[in-house]
């Protein structure tokens, strides 16, 4: 693959088809890394109750909103895009944190 190209080098919509190929494919990657530390968290966490951290979801949430904002990207849509993805992922954590208590009889981890 040749070297990436910015968008106003791209001379056709091929070329920007395979740069947003080539990003999307980063970013599949880096989502799966995220999901990495997340499949740890619910080890490291006790109960279904400590998947949902409000204070920590708004934490992330704001700091990525002022990165967006940094980039020129409209920070509603990373909002939007993170809660989406925390979401998912507290989910997969209480699922988990459930399956383990039920596994322990209900006495925690």
């Amino acid at each position: 693959m040749s070297d990436p190209k910015r968008p106003w080098e791209c001379a056709d919509m091929g070329q920007v088809r395979d740069e947003i190929d080539r990003i999307d494919l980063a970013m599949v990657d880096l989502i799966a890394e995220r999901f990495g530390y997340v499949d740890r968290a619910w080890q490291l966490k006790k109960n279904p109750a400590d998947a949902v951290v409000p204070w920590r979801i708004q934490q992330v949430i704001d700091k990525v909103k002022v990165r967006a904002t940094e980039k020129g990207l409209p920070p509603e849509l990373t909002e939007a895009l993170w809660r989406q993805m925390i979401g998912w992922f507290v989910q997969y954590e209480e699922e988990k944190l459930r399956l383990q208590t039920e596994g322990n009889g209900d006495k925690g981890a």
